[in-house]
Formats: structure tokens, C-alpha cells, sequence
């Protein structure tokens, strides 16, 4: 029995807007609001009047990182503070860019000047246009759907002004940015809709549905299917739903791939904990949000032709939701996942490894290129409240079995602005898995817990070198945040599509330190 109460909705809206980028190598006369970079020291940049520190700081503008003072006027000015040293990286200019949008929340077309940036010959022109459209989009994005009177203006136009020297790498630096917030907008759009109207089943359409748009096959597995494959975890995890479980296994296949990569994704499509039940607090309220790892992995998936990615990628979208009744699975109970090992539930809010566990273990056993397994395996999830806790919200932990693996995750992360850190897969922490009746128990001791859920997922992998990201902390931003919108940030989209558009196979030496 299924329970959305909306069959029309889409939750995907945000496909339906996209932003035209125009360049020119002249400052654009249409534009309703244009950005000033202003740095902290030194001289002002022309164009300000009569206009001098002293009366900027009477305003209370002091040039710092990411201020913002509204000039008004056609265009409307937007002086954009860039601190002592001014941009010095894409990060750095994607923040402002994104400070400077959000401070011109009100017009639709709006214009950046990078000439100076790019004149100083320290920037490559397809890296500063890629940062500055992401700002720009990210900032802008706004999870109105269900509003009957959203109030939020589009970002109809971005007019960046740079040197004609620079407009072929600058087009490349375009194209690149509008796939990769096309991807966060999809993961934020599927994270942002309420659980009622995206179910395990509901997700599933939406796959099959972007699928051959963006060059993927898609093929969905119900519950009669998972009992078949002896999905005892993902299966255990929906036992307490009157929403049937859902795998959605996606391929990406390009021509001649030069290797394989697998990425499983956790669906929890809403975490009540189950038995062991949620206190009915804030982020109770928030466990729509944990089905953030299998929106990442989707959304990752539908930019890999558009980036030309060489790798060949299969994805495991793990989904179901986690209720309480009087089937749902108990503390104490053995489920067995794909492959035969058991576990025993000790704690049924520990649910997302069980169908990560599943996922893991068909990953290893895919050969459906090349006739071999793959050559590296990630999962994403919001996994354990143990990473926020360690890290805080914008930052994720990563956990690895292969050095190679890790370092490949830390150049996408730094591409992206999505923040890890990695962690010890510390096996002396191995033995509180132990059960006395089970092959494995789903919790450990009462410290170290992003450790220990990353030593239980690596009891599925069987070897093959892996990547664990834990984004419990960074799947949502309490209010706007410069490029994170309220809501779903959509963390781990664009970094796995980085991630997978670079990958390369790593050595069979790569094993971690």
C-alpha cells in the first residue's frame, strides 16, 4: 500500500529553470545588479563616487570576506568585501560570488567583472567562470514547490565580463558549472521533498525517468526481487513499512571505459529509528534528509556523460524508509545480508549500514565490464550522528581501505568546496562488532562511532579498494550560507561527479598506510 499523497508531484522542479551565462569583454548595460570587489586595505576600486573608506565604514562596511553593501542605483551596485588579501582561490571567488547573489535576491539578471581577476595572470579563466557560476546558481537555488505563492525571483541571466584572450576557456568553464549545479539542484530537490511524497517507490520513477535522459540505463528492483538476491538488510530495515523497498541499480557505460567504478547510496527515505524511535526533536524532523546519499549518487550519475566521463559507473541506490509497527524488525533480531553474513540489530536506528551492507556486497559482485569486479567502490550516507558530532556541519568524515582512493576523494572535495576528512579505519575498534550469536552486530562501543560503522562497512567490500563519505553533518544548512541554501546543500553531488569524471584506477599497491 503506498501512501504519497500526490502522484502528479514532481520532485525533481528545479530542472524545469536554467540559467543563461552570457560573456562578453565588455561590462554589461542590462544587468539589474552588478558585483564590486572591495578589499579591506588598500585602494578602492573606480567607479564608487565620491565615495571613500570613512564613508563605507560609517555604512558599515569594512570590506571583510563576503560583506555585502547595496548601492542602489541602475545597475544597483553590490559591494562584495574580499579581506586583506582579496580572492585568492575558487573558493574564495564562488563564496563571493554567491555573497554578492544572495545580496541581489531581487534581480534576475545580474553581472560579475573578472577582467581584473584574470588580467593577473595567477587564474585560469575556465576555473574562476566555473567557481563563479556555481556562486552564483547555488546561491539562487530556492526549494519553493509546495509554496502556492513562492516568492523567490529566478536567476535568469549571469553576465560575466572578462578579456576576449580568455572566452574559450571561460565557455569551457560555463558548460562545466551548469552541469555540475544542474546535479546539486537535482540532490537538493530530491532531499528538500517532504517523505510523504517521495517514497522508495517514488524515487525509483524518478530514476527511471532521468535515466535515458542523461545516457544511463536503470533497472529497479522491488521487494519480491530483494527477497530473491537475499537482501536480508536493506529487506530487515523496511520490515516495520507499509512502503515496499526499492534498489535502483544505474549504469553509465561510455564507449571503451578505461575502468570501473561502483557507488552505493543510502535511501533512507525517512529515519524514525524504528524501534529504538527518535527523540521527536529537531533533527527528527529533519531524517527526510536521510536519503541524501542516494540522491548524491543519482544526481552524480545524470552529469557523467555531459562531463565525458571515461569511467564506466554502476550505481546502488539503497531505499526504504524506517518505521516503527508491529513488524518492523527488534533489537536482538539476526537478519542475513547478500552473500550469507549475519547481524545482529542491536539498535535499529543503526539501519543505514544494514543497506549499505547489501548494496557493498553486490558492488563486489558486478562484472558486467570487462568481466571483472569493479576497481574501486564509495558509498555515501548520512550515517552516524558520531560524524557531526567529531566535525561539525560542514564537514564530512571519509574513511578508506586504499590510499589512492582517498586521495582521488580529497582532490574532489577540494574541486567542489564540499569539505572531508579523513579518518582512521582503526581495527583495533574491530572486536566491539563481535556478536556472540551473529557474525557481526550493528553498533560497537559507545565512542569512536564514524569509525566503527566505516569497520562494518568494510566487512562487505571484500577487498576491493573503498571510500566511505559520512555526511550526517554537512545534509543540511539551518539557514543560507553563502552557496548553501536552507535545506538540503545537496553535499556530495558534485563532488562524486568530479570524483568519477577524473577517476583513475588505483594501484594494486595502493592499500592504506
Amino acid at each position: 500500500m503506498s501512501v504519497v499523497i500526490d502522484p502528479a508531484f514532481d520532485p525533481v522542479p528545479s530542472l524545469g529553470h536554467s540559467t543563461s551565462v552570457s560573456i562578453s569583454s565588455g561590462p554589461a548595460t542590462d544587468a539589474a545588479a552588478a558585483a564590486v570587489f572591495v578589499s579591506s586595505e588598500g585602494g578602492l576600486p573606480e567607479g564608487l563616487g565620491d565615495l571613500d573608506r570613512a564613508a563605507l565604514e560609517a555604512a558599515g562596511f569594512a570590506g571583510g570576506k563576503n560583506q555585502t553593501l547595496v548601492l542602489p542605483g541602475a545597475p544597483m551596485r553590490v559591494l562584495v568585501g574580499t579581506g586583506a588579501n582579496g580572492i585568492e582561490d575558487d573558493a574564495q571567488l564562488r563564496d563571493a560570488v554567491a555573497a554578492f547573489t544572495r545580496a541581489a535576491k531581487e534581480s534576475s539578471r545580474i553581472a560579475v567583472d573578472l577582467t581584473e581577476l584574470l588580467d593577473s595572470g595567477e587564474w585560469d579563466a575556465g576555473v574562476a567562470v566555473q567557481a563563479a557560476v556555481e556562486g552564483a546558481v547555488l546561491a539562487r537555488y530556492r526549494y519553493d514547490a509546495l509554496k502556492g505563492d513562492p516568492k523567490t525571483v529566478a536567476l535568469e541571466e549571469l553576465m560575466l565580463q572578462l578579456g576576449e584572450e580568455h572566452e574559450e576557456d571561460a565557455a569551457f568553464g560555463v558548460e562545466r558549472a551548469l552541469i555540475l549545479t544542474r546535479t546539486a539542484g537535482i540532490a537538493r530537490d530530491l532531499a528538500n521533498t517532504p517523505p510523504r511524497h517521495l517514497s522508495a517507490v517514488k524515487l525509483a520513477e524518478v530514476a527511471e525517468r532521468l535515466a535515458p535522459e542523461f545516457g544511463l540505463e536503470v533497472e529497479v528492483f522491488d521487494r519480491a526481487a530483494l527477497m530473491e538476491l537475499g537482501c536480508g538488510g536493506l529487506l530487515g530495515v523496511n520490515a516495520g513499512s507499509v512502503e515496499e523497498p526499492r534498489m535502483i541499480k544505474l549504469s553509465y557505460r561510455p564507449a571503451d571505459p578505461e575502468g570501473h567504478l561502483a557507488l552505493i547510496g543510502k535511501g533512507i527515505m525517512y529515519d524514525s529509528g524504528g524501534i529504538s524511535l527518535k527523540p521527536s526533536n529537531a533533527m527528527h524532523a529533519a531524517m527526510k534528509f536521510d536519503m541524501m546519499g542516494a540522491a548524491a549518487v543519482l544526481s552524480s550519475m545524470t552529469a557523467l556523460r555531459d562531463l565525458g566521463a571515461t569511467t564506466a559507473v554502476t550505481g546502488w541506490l539503497m531505499c526504504t524508509d524506517n518505521m516503527p509497527s508491529g513488524s518492523a524488525t527488534k533489537l536482538g533480531d539476526v537478519l542475513t545480508i547478500r552473500g550469507g553474513k549475519t547481524v545482529e540489530v542491536k539498535n535499529t536506528d543503526a539501519e543505514g549500514r544494514l543497506v549499505m551492507a547489501d548494496g557493498l556486497v553486490l558492488a563486489t559482485e558486478e562484472t558486467s565490464v570487462g568481466g571483472r569486479r569493479p576497481d574501486a567502490i564509495v558509498d555515501i550516507a548520512t550515517l552516524t550522528g558520531a560524524a557531526m558530532m567529531a566535525l561539525g556541519t560542514r564537514t564530512a568524515v571519509m574513511l578508506a581501505n586504499d590510499d589512492a582512493i582517498a586521495e582521488q576523494l580529497q582532490e574532489a572535495a577540494d574541486a567542489t568546496d564540499e569539505n572531508i576528512w579523513r579518518f582512521p579505519l582503526d581495527h583495533r575498534y574491530r572486536d566491539q562488532l563481535k556478536s556472540n550469536v551473529a557474525d557481526l552486530s550493528n553498533i560497537g562501543g559507545q565512542y569512536a562511532g564514524a569509525i566503527l560503522a566505516g569497520l562494518f562497512l568494510n566487512e562487505f567490500v571484500d577487498g576491493t579498494p573503498w571510500g566511505h563519505l559520512d555526511i550526517a553533518g554537512t545534509m543540511q544548512a539551518e539557514s543560507d550560507d553563502l552557496w548553501r541554501t536552507v535545506g538540503s546543500t545537496g553535499f556530495g553531488a558534485r563532488l562524486l561527479a568530479e570524483f568519477a569524471a577524473a577517476f583513475e584506477v588505483p594501484a594494486a599497491d595502493g592499500a592504506e598506510a
